[in-house]
């Protein structure tokens, strides 16, 4: 049994590993994909199970682990050899940047045997990997401390920094990633209790942009960022219709669209940590109760008084609807009107009610018992109505006859006396609604009274058909109660509104600025009742469709799919996206991991493991990381990060072989390590380093650095990221605006960049910190300033060049020293690791 299973594995591997060699022939041979078909998910090389391939024997002392194998065979394939091991102070540098951003210490020396793998291992618990890796993390989830562009309310995220905290202390303390991802989607129903400031994890959520308050983009961009961001998969290109590549369909993205609206962010975020009950705090929380229950108390009256005057108005809505029919939609949440005027949210509930009505009139050519007489009188023109509507409504009952006959008690009161206008019969139709509401009211107090369980409906057929135009799901005065800024929909006139957003902005001034007011984790809350999830027409949210259940797309479900049973389903997704049996997961962040140490990932298109990406240079290679990581690492990212850092292959140098360059231009194989130019973080951290100025404190609301010419020590994650208006010097340098999820930065090189470096006052402010920092005369002065900067010391070349430039302007010239030092700073062997 055992061999018959080791056989079946190995076809599989065999199997996959020829579909990938196809795949990687295709990115060497630039032969074009079929790309007029969406691929089927069993043709899709990323959604394949993972199964670890056998580690190739080389027959060389160059491989030091598994790593070396993958990527020695493939060289080995193509005729080349892996480049020498760089030298110690190469090394150094080029771990120290990696892992925490910053310059390495002089001094460090690797001369002895696991010198390396401890050097590896101290920099791994050093707390600045966190701020490092952390900085990468905070791409792909989308990270800023403000809204973008939002109506009514405060721009900024008051607590959003406790995300960004959150992420640097689970990078330090190495928490497994599959926990790390299950408190980013759903920690709020996790069992938190001894570690409660990780529930600020749910940032990933609710840290995006607000979209000009519009609720549908704000939960595209989630599920962007779940989909992309850990899945590698562009999912919200199925909106408005199925993925024209992938095997996506619009009822996969609607399906989550149902998870992620089933959920809202309470109006008082929990506190991070417990607080001191102390007569400071006692008092603030009185003083928020107060505002909260005032602001609640108003949400319920108000919400309670639109319901009512949705049924007893019900004849002036259906008449605005019914003249709207042939308007071009309008976002409810822009109109305004005067206190007494109809509610632009009703009327539109009434506008999609009485399309879907004749809509399925149509596809489905049968008559609805109520609805069937409105439709035949709204289509009269108004100056013939009342010599047609008798005969309209006789011919009306004719074809309805053998079919679904019409609503007794509607028709009969219809037919009562002539119908003069459209008006009237909406009069008609509002009594006969309002009288059933007052029957069913009346039944169900019976019930109370009597102390039997309440009824579900009217035992009469005909009487519950009139019922559920108010009671039904779909019902235009079925209206949900919404607490957050959504609420302002449900408040069109200008008072109402007023008092709301007196009262919403006094609640949360008090939650930032109250005397003794804590951190707060912004978290999503389920609602009491999950959102039913439709399909909207061409992505159109006042056209909904068909149903749909909240469940996991059925790429990654299988054909066993079944929708969620847990309450949203939110937690049952955070499972699926973290469990081993999901391959796109460990794929994903190997793949980002691998891309942050050599420049390019393993798959060159880390956010898109879709038909549009790039297939992977290295698929077993990928498939034996994957494997390695969840079930010999237990998801730790550390592990990984030891494991890339101690092969050969990372060890190698970095200088160009015209021979190798000649067979992979690209350096796709890995014949030598890429060069790289530090990102904006890590160049300016290191400005600060070498200043002797930064401030290594950690954690913390934001600093404000990015906007200003004066030098701000602390480190460029706690900058303040301003989504809406981005610093311009930001752009320069390539760091994402954080509109979406950013899997891998532009590279640029263009002028602004050299310019800020040779102009920017605060360059030459560290430049000239920097100087200051030296002392001695000419030679021992510029060794110093070669090794503060480049841990090295200067060439015979470097010294005669320095000689002259200081024969030139003095060598006691603080500005001569100011600029060579600047010099150093901004030159490529500063800019660049080997």
């Amino acid at each position: 049994m055992r061999l018959h299973r080791s056989v079946g594995v190995l076809m599989q591997v065999l199997h996959k590993t020829a579909v990938f060699l196809v795949l990687a022939g295709s990115l060497v041979s630039g032969a074009e994909k079929d790309e007029t078909q969406p691929a089927a998910a069993s043709s899709l090389w990323s959604l394949q199970p993972i199964l670890r391939p056998p580690t190739p024997s080389l027959g060389t002392g160059w491989s030091r682990n598994p790593i070396d194998a993958f990527i020695g065979l493939r060289l080995h394939q193509a005729g080349l050899a892996p480049s020498p091991e760089a030298d110690s102070r190469t090394l150094i540098r080029r771990a120290t940047f990696d892992l925490l951003g910053l310059p390495p210490e002089t001094g460090i020396t690797l001369d002895r045997p696991g010198n390396w793998e401890r050097y590896v291992d101290r920099l791994l618990a050093s707390p600045h990997y966190g701020e490092r890796w952390g900085r990468h993390w905070l791409d792909v989830a989308r990270y800023a401390d403000n809204k973008g562009y939002v109506f009514f309310e405060d721009k900024t995220f008051p607590w959003a920094w406790t995300y960004r905290d959150y992420v640097i202390e689970s990078f330090n303390h190495d928490l497994p990633y599959d926990q790390f991802v299950l408190e980013q989607l759903a920690a709020d129903q996790l069992d938190l209790r001894s570690r409660p400031a990780a529930r600020a994890a749910m940032g990933f959520l609710t840290l995006g942009g607000r979209f000009m308050n519009n609720l549908h983009d704000m939960l595209d961009d989630q599920i962007d960022v779940v989909t992309r961001g850990l899945l590698g998969l562009t999912l919200t290109c199925a909106r408005c219709h199925d993925h024209k590549y992938d095997p996506i369909t619009q009822s996969d993205y609607y399906s989550l669209y149902g998870v992620f609206r089933s959920s809202s962010e309470p109006l008082v975020p929990p506190q991070i940590l417990p607080v001191p009950d102390t007569a400071e705090y006692r008092k603030f929380a009185s003083e928020l109760e107060s505002r909260n229950t005032k602001l609640r108390d108003f949400i319920i009256t108000t919400h309670t008084a639109l319901v009512a005057a949705a049924k007893s108005r019900v004849a002036e809505y259906m008449l605005e609807a019914q003249r709207a029919l042939d308007q071009p939609p309008t976002d409810d949440f822009m109109l305004l009107t005067e206190a007494g005027g109809l509610n632009p949210t009703v009327v539109l509930r009434w506008r999609v009610y009485l399309e879907r009505l004749e809509s399925r009139a149509v596809v489905e050519a049968i008559h609805d018992p109520v609805w069937a007489p409105w439709q035949a009188l709204a289509a009269l023109d108004a100056s013939t109505f009342a010599a047609r509507s008798a005969g309209t409504l006789r011919r009306l009952v004719q074809e309805c006859a053998g079919d679904t006959p019409l609503n007794p008690r509607l028709l009969a009161t219809l037919q009562k006396g002539p119908l003069r206008s459209l008006d009237e019969t909406a009069t008609i139709y509002g009594r006969v609604f309002n009288a059933i509401e007052r029957e069913w009211q009346a039944l169900r107090a019976t019930a109370i009274k009597a102390r039997k369980p309440l009824p579900s409906g009217f035992p009469d057929p005909t009487r519950e058909q009139l019922r559920q135009v108010f009671h039904s799901e779909q019902a235009p005065s079925n209206i949900p109660r919404v607490f957050g800024w959504g609420a302002l929909a449900l408040l069109p006139d200008r008072p109402a509104q007023a008092t709301y957003k007196t009262l919403r902005k006094a609640l949360a001034k008090w939650l930032v600025e109250g005397k003794g007011a804590p951190a707060r984790a912004m978290i999503l809350k389920e609602n009491t009742v999950p959102y039913q999830p439709r399909i909207f027409d061409r992505g159109n949210a006042h056209r909904p469709g068909q149903f749909v259940s909240r469940q996991l797309p059925r790429l990654l479900a299988g054909p066993d799919h079944q929708p969620f049973r847990l309450r949203t389903g939110r937690l049952e997704l955070a499972r699926a996206i973290a469990s081993a049996d999901t391959p796109l997961t460990p794929r994903v962040l190997v793949n980002r991991v691998w891309m942050h140490h050599f420049g390019q990932g393993l798959v060159r298109t880390p956010s898109d493991f879709g038909t549009r990406g790039q297939p992977p240079t290295h698929p077993l290679l990928l498939d034996y990381l994957a494997d390695w990581f969840v079930h010999d690492a237990a998801w730790s990212i550390k592990s990984l990060h030891r494991l890339i850092m101690t092969s050969a292959t990372y060890r190698q140098q970095s200088q160009h072989r015209e021979q190798a360059f000649a067979r992979d231009p690209g350096n796709r194989l890995l014949w030598r390590m890429p060069r790289r130019r530090l990102g904006f973080e890590a160049m300016r951290d290191s400005q600060l380093v070498f200043a002797g100025n930064i401030d290594r404190r950690m954690g913390g609301q934001p600093v404000k650095i990015f906007k200003t010419d004066t030098l701000q020590p602390r480190r460029s994650v706690y900058g303040f990221i301003d989504r809406m208006n981005p610093p311009p010097l930001l752009r320069t340098f390539d760091v994402p605006n954080p509109l979406t999820s950013c899997g891998r930065r532009d590279e640029t090189t263009i002028a602004p960049q050299a310019l800020h470096l040779m102009n920017s006052t605060t360059v030459q402010e560290c430049a000239g910190r920097l100087a200051a920092r030296t002392t001695g005369v000419f030679p021992q002065r510029l060794t110093h300033l070669y090794q503060l900067v480049y841990t090295r010391s200067p060439s015979n070349d470097e010294l005669k060049v320095a000689a002259r430039f200081m024969e030139r302007f003095g060598d006691d010239s603080a500005g001569a020293w100011t600029a060579l030092a600047h010099t150093l700073l901004i030159s490529n062997e500063a800019q660049f690791i080997d």
